[in-house]
């Protein structure tokens, strides 16, 4: 029988309507949720800071323990089989999450931030929208499609409700799932879930404060190419960071693996080693670092070196075994290093800190449209063109790797560079092309260029 031409207008209204209930109810519990992690996190992670250093320095391997034992805790409760991740629950898991560990990654950062240790405070705030929107799916009934829809969701409004750009938000919990790809049917959730975990954010009182860079005046093509260089520049990085927090990884489980560790005694001894290395860098690079970030902002010198202390602080803690998120952090690396090079190519500090702020974000968690909407949300209309500039060219140079080893590689990013669809950025090596080593293998051998269309007189 042939389908009424009002059938398909009436099945997209009914999912419209269908998404505007489910996110919105979604938002509102993940806001609720996340306002509430926040403000016990404002409450209790800066007040390390003021006892004296040795206190810094004893706090942080009792940290590093606490952190062990209750993620080891977790781990012990969760009697699903299913990992808690949110990468891997949309992708792999049907949209599953352990419902009772929900508690237990917040928790872990609280404690990590609480004692000093160098982390974020953004991957709770989506490990709890994630779960809460699993949880709401699987309460629900909803089938597996649905409930991957919604852990995406979830994540969007955590984003959201934690930096105060629902847009970004929404966009960083689609684009983060894979390099190279954005599931279409991901975004009305999200963005219904973003705005409104943002508000209920603000309800509850949730700070954000705004940052005062103008980008104001005509475009020019010379400050646009400025800030592609920055953006090069934080790609490089980024890159920088990957390796030194998937190294450090490394490391610490080899030295478990060798000398048969406990593994809740692994972050203990990041916490010794942490302790030792605030005897040399300045205490203003632990914990979230926002002061920092925000004299960087306000154009204040900052040292050339200073994204790499931090990228180093970041990689022990947790790299050892504590847990915390990355986006934060990420933040703080951008501005510096915006901050410290703008000089050499004739920008204030202050807008070259802007543009690395959300650069170093594009390139290190692969997510270059949700960065350049959040620029867009904390900077500006007038900042577009040039924080695009800048996301995009710092998404290119740190090429096929991620903070996320459980991203997968959709497409890659160069059609000269050729890489498995679907398969772990971490378990995945990106190689050239067969197209491009068969051409250099002619050049070498002093052939001339193969025809790159067939002749006419054969189409």
């Amino acid at each position: 029988m042939r389908q009424s031409y009002l059938t398909e207008p009436l099945v997209m209204l009914a999912t419209v309507l269908q998404w505007l209930a489910l996110a919105t109810l979604a938002g509102a519990l993940v806001g609720t949720g996340c306002s509430a992690f926040l403000r016990i996190l404002f409450a209790t992670s800066d007040h390390i800071y003021a006892a004296p250093l040795w206190v810094q320095m004893a706090v942080l391997p009792i940290g590093g323990l606490a952190n062990g034992l209750l993620l080891q805790y977790g781990k012990r409760l969760n009697r699903t089989g299913l990992k808690d991740s949110v990468i891997i629950a949309v992708n792999d898991q049907h949209g599953a999450l352990p419902w009772k560990t929900l508690w237990v990654k917040p928790v872990a950062t609280l404690i990590t931030l609480g004692c000093g240790g160098s982390a974020g405070k953004e991957g709770p705030c989506s490990h709890l929208g994630g779960s809460i929107a699993s949880g709401l799916g699987e309460l629900l009934g909803l089938n597996s499609e649905l409930r991957r829809r919604m852990v995406a969701c979830g994540v969007s409004a955590g984003f959201a409700s934690v930096f105060g750009t629902p847009i970004a938000g929404a966009l960083y919990g689609v684009e983060m799932l894979a390099i190279g790809r954005i599931r279409h049917n991901f975004l009305f959730p999200a963005i219904v879930a973003s705005v409104t975990s943002y508000e209920v954010s603000r309800f509850w009182g949730v700070p954000y404060p705004r940052i005062d860079v103008s980008f104001v005046g005509d475009f020019t093509e010379l400050l646009f190419l400025k800030t592609v260089a920055i953006g090069i520049l934080c790609g490089a990085v980024a890159w920088v960071f990957i390796e030194l927090l998937h190294g450090s990884r490394r490391l610490f489980t080899r030295l478990r693996d060798r000398l048969h560790i406990p593994p809740p005694l692994m972050p203990a001894i990041g916490g010794v080693v942490l302790a030792l290395l605030i005897l040399v860098i300045p205490y203003d690079y632990m914990g979230l670092s926002l002061p920092l970030m925000d004299r960087a902002l306000q154009g204040e010198p900052m040292p050339y070196l200073g994204f790499l202390w931090k990228a180093l602080l970041v990689a022990v803690t947790l790299g050892s075994g504590f847990y915390g998120g990355l986006i934060t952090e990420q933040f703080v690396m951008g501005a510096v290093v915006g901050g410290a090079f703008a000089h050499l190519f004739s920008l204030q500090p202050a807008l070259g800190a802007a543009v690395g702020l959300v650069a170093v974000v594009a390139a290190a968690s692969n997510t270059p449209i949700a960065a350049i909407l959040m620029g867009v949300e904390l900077l500006g209309g007038d900042s577009t063109l040039y924080v695009a500039g800048a996301c995009i060219a710092a998404y290119l140079i740190v090429g096929h790797r991620s903070v996320y080893p459980e991203q997968q590689i959709a497409g890659t990013k160069s059609s000269w560079m050729t890489a498995r669809a679907d398969v772990l950025v971490s378990e995945e090596k990106v190689r050239l092309s067969r197209e491009v080593v068969r051409w250099w293998q002619d050049r070498r051998a002093g052939a001339p260029p193969a025809p790159t269309d067939p002749p006419d007189d054969k189409l």
